[in-house]
Parts: C-alpha cells; sequence; structure tokens
C-alpha cells in the first residue's frame, strides 16, 4: 500500500483582531524549546506563515489523527506567544507581508518584484509513494485532467485584502504568477522531465528546481509525487479526503501505466481553463470533465472522480469513507462556501476569522 504524507502551510493571525501576525521565527523558537529535535515545523516564505510535515501513513485514519494533532500543536505553540493559527488560503483581512529573513527568499523578492509580495497562500501538498521515477512520470501524466477536481474540492480562499475576490480559490490566481508554476504537457519519460526541469534552471528565471512549481512535480527530497494544486482546507478532514482520491489516483494511473494504457493528451491550454474553472466556482457550478473537457455539473465531476478511482479506493479499505467524504462536502459545501456563510451569519471578517481558527482544531 503506498504511504501518503502532507504538509500543511497554516496563517498565524491575532486571535481577536484576526490580522496576520508576523510570528514564525518566535513560534518556530518556541517549538525548538519546548519540542528540541523534532521537525515537524517549518519557516515559510513569510512570517505570518507556519508549515507541517506529517510522517508517511499507510492508514487515512491515522494521517488524519496526525493532521489533527500538529494543528493542534501549533495553535498550543502559537498560543503562547498570544497568537492564534488558522487553516486559511488567503487571509480575508488586510495584511503587509514581512517577508522571512532568508537568502533564497531575498533573491525571489528582488528577482521578482511585486509578485512576490503577494504571496501570502497557504497550500496543502500531498505527496505520494511511488517506484521510481519512471513510474512517476507516468503517474504524473495521467492524472493531469484530475488536478483542477482537486482544486476545487479544497478551494478555501475567497477573500483577499478585506474583499471578496469572486473566486473559490484566490489563492491558485495568485500562485500562478510564478513563471513556473502551473499545469504541464505529458513528460513520457523520467529522461524528459529531468531534461525539462534542467532547461527551466539554466535560463536564469527560476533560482533551481526547487523552484519549479508545476501543480504536480517528483519531488527532489522524497520518493514521491508531490501534488501541490490544494488550498489549505478549513476542515482536517476535507484535507484527509483530499489525501484519500490524490493516493487513489496515484494507483489508478500507475495501474493503467502498467497495463499500457496511454495518458490523456489533454493540451495545456484546455487544463489551464479546467483549473480557472474549478479555482473561480469551486463546486457551485459546472466543472470541466476530465475525460471530454467539456462542462457538468460538480456534483457528477466528483462521481466520475469516484468511479475512475473506486478499484483503487476499494483495494485500500477508503472506498466508503471516500463516498461519505464526497456526499459530506456536496452537501456543506468547500472552505469557500462556509467562509461565505460565515460572512453573512457573523457580518465582518474579523468573526469569520475567529471561527475559522476554532474550526482549525476540530
Amino acid at each position: 500500500m503506498r504511504t501518503v504524507g502532507v504538509e500543511e502551510e497554516l496563517l498565524l493571525v491575532d486571535p481577536e483582531s484576526g490580522e496576520p501576525k508576523a510570528l514564525a521565527a518566535a513560534v518556530l523558537a518556541r517549538v525548538a524549546h519546548d519540542d528540541p529535535g523534532q521537525h515537524v515545523f517549518e519557516r515559510e516564505l513569510f512570517g505570518q506563515m507556519l508549515e507541517f510535515a506529517t510522517h508517511p501513513q499507510t492508514n487515512m485514519a491515522d494521517l488524519g489523527e496526525e493532521i489533527v494533532r500538529c494543528r493542534k500543536e501549533a495553535a498550543r505553540h502559537a498560543g503562547e506567544l498570544g497568537c492564534a493559527v488558522a487553516a486559511l488560503a488567503t487571509s480575508p483581512l488586510p495584511v503587509s507581508p514581512s517577508l522571512t529573513v532568508n537568502e533564497r527568499y531575498e533573491w525571489l523578492a528582488e528577482h521578482y518584484g511585486i509578485p512576490t509580495w503577494e504571496q501570502l497562500v497557504c497550500g496543502c501538498h500531498v505527496h505520494v509513494f511511488v517506484e521510481s521515477d519512471e513510474e512517476g512520470i507516468a503517474v504524473l501524466d495521467r492524472i493531469r485532467p484530475w488536478l483542477p477536481v482537486l482544486r476545487a474540492i479544497s478551494a478555501n480562499s475567497p477573500f483577499w485584502q478585506g474583499r471578496d475576490t469572486s473566486y473559490a480559490s484566490y489563492r491558485s490566481q495568485v500562485w500562478n504568477r510564478w513563471p513556473s508554476a502551473g499545469p504541464t504537457e505529458p513528460f513520457t519519460s523520467a529522461e524528459r522531465y529531468h531534461r525539462r526541469v534542467a532547461e527551466m534552471v539554466a535560463t536564469g528565471a527560476v533560482l533551481d528546481t526547487r523552484m519549479v512549481y508545476f501543480d504536480a512535480r517528483l519531488s527532489a527530497r522524497y520518493p514521491t509525487v508531490e501534488i501541490r494544486v490544494s488550498d489549505v482546507c478549513l476542515a482536517a478532514d476535507t484535507a484527509v479526503l483530499i489525501a484519500t482520491l490524490t493516493r487513489a489516483l496515484v494507483e489508478t494511473a500507475a495501474q493503467h501505466w502498467r497495463a499500457g494504457r496511454p495518458a490523456p493528451g489533454h493540451s495545456v491550454s484546455l487544463l489551464r481553463l479546467a483549473d480557472w474553472q474549478a479555482a473561480r466556482f469551486g463546486l457551485e457550478e459546472n466543472l470541466l470533465d476530465p475525460a471530454v473537457m467539456r462542462p457538468e455539473p460538480a456534483a457528477q465531476v466528483l462521481r466520475s472522480l469516484l468511479r475512475h478511482t473506486w478499484d483503487a479506493l476499494t483495494a485500500t479499505g477508503d472506498a466508503e469513507h471516500a463516498e461519505q467524504g464526497v456526499a459530506d462536502l456536496l452537501r456543506r459545501g468547500n472552505g469557500a462556501h462556509e467562509q461565505r456563510r460565515l460572512l453573512e451569519r457573523a457580518g465582518s471578517l474579523q468573526d469569520v476569522v475567529t471561527e475559522c481558527v476554532r474550526r482549525t482544531q476540530g
């Protein structure tokens, strides 16, 4: 059974005003003092962000428990310094990002200018084990059309600088300002993938291989494929659903490769449109069906995803959980829907952040 690991980026906020606070360095210092030797939490581009990574897991219940535990630990350490953590992919309230003091990050700010300062966005990256780079590339080539569906499920960033953006995942619109971000054409082999990455670095437009921000890529550190399209999810169980479906997509793609089934040939142009549709509307309107790239109701596309991955979900014992998770999601909506509903009920973005702080640990 393939292992799965999750990386989540959390927003550090003032528990009363809801405004982001640049206290990541202080939180990490507190973690180092209280729990020396642990390597769960890491700094990110801005001081208002805190990242954690789970261990590789095979059981989704164990993965869910670890995500909740890491969120609560982050909240505990942050709380000792008078701040809180929120699983929000963008700050609903206005913010002036504070760049982390780091030679790499300073290069990004100098090289890319204003777009760097707009990258205070929090994602969820899912790592799934692959046996080789060749298998990994076969997987990446075959999951491309399904990545926008994961975007729609995870969408959790409707607000930006105090305004409703009209997007479900505005984070994706911000993130795609990096010149190396977005969907890719099929690579067909590991050799071609690595050659393409080397060619990108050789242009000087990106700093190194770590800056190749494809929607899905081979991990530079682990024997995994790294799927990077998801917003950090407000509810931990949505993050588990994303991880469950991602592992099933990877296993299904690997099986199709071994059986000699060709990868879908959708162009990057169509994939960009599918991704935009998912980011704009989330689950509220149509998505582009991954098989034919034509609009279909979001609920129908999610059911297609379940059918596509059903054998893999059944083999890992996740089918019933995934089916129920999709049904629950369609009933209550994704994080973007919940944030807008909270605003209607509470009346202020400050109250939205306060409630999201509570739900982050729930």
